[in-house]
């Protein structure tokens, strides 16, 4: 069966025209294994409903025994008033103990230890640790300079290769006029 007949059936085919010998023709021509290249991914739908076709259904009953099966299990699973109770009593011992602790936490806190009655040794810390954290943000910047180096490449690179760009336009107008010259001689 040549090409053409074959898109004919897949349009019918598409368009759910398509008789059930025709189909199977076109079953037979893409289980086969020289069909043309234009017609491939057509064949790799076939192949895929042909080998979907030979997934089993389920048997029947199927939905019916899951859904008795859950049920089942749901039942099984129920807690013994003794086991609630238990976790009634933990909760509430649990939350006694949180409001305990952080009374006695809280009660006996004392004074914040950071803070100066001296304003002028208030100001001396807050300039020491000011000074600490200069020194450490120094450093840290310090080692960035190498990455304006890094920076700096791209524009050398670009500086080298418009040079390179500059004498080859050079010499390729040595060619122009060696071909105006050549086109005068020619009398063109």
């Amino acid at each position: 069966m040549n090409t053409e007949e074959i898109k004919k059936l897949l349009e019918k085919y598409y368009n759910a025209e398509c008789s059930k010998d025709e189909e199977q023709i076109l079953k037979r021509f893409f289980a086969e294994e020289d069909v043309p290249e234009e017609l491939l991914y057509e064949k790799e739908i076939f192949v895929y409903f042909d080998e979907s076709a030979s997934v089993p259904e389920p048997a029947p009953g199927f939905e019916e025994r899951i859904i008795a099966a859950i049920d089942a299990s749901g039942n099984t699973f129920s807690v013994s008033k003794r086991r609630k109770l238990w976790i009634t009593i933990s909760g509430i011992a649990a939350g006694v103990l949180i409001l305990t602790g952080s009374y006695f936490f809280f009660a006996h806190r004392t004074g914040n230890p950071d803070t100066f009655s001296d304003p002028e040794a208030a100001y001396a810390e807050a300039m020491k640790i000011l000074y600490n954290v200069s020194i450490r943000l120094n450093q840290g910047t310090r080692s960035l300079g190498t990455v304006a180096l890094i920076q700096d490449v791209p524009a050398k690179s670009l500086e080298t290769i418009n040079k390179s760009t500059t004498i080859i336009e050079d010499k390729l107008k040595a060619f122009d006029y060696f071909n105006k010259a050549m086109e005068i001689v020619n009398g063109k």
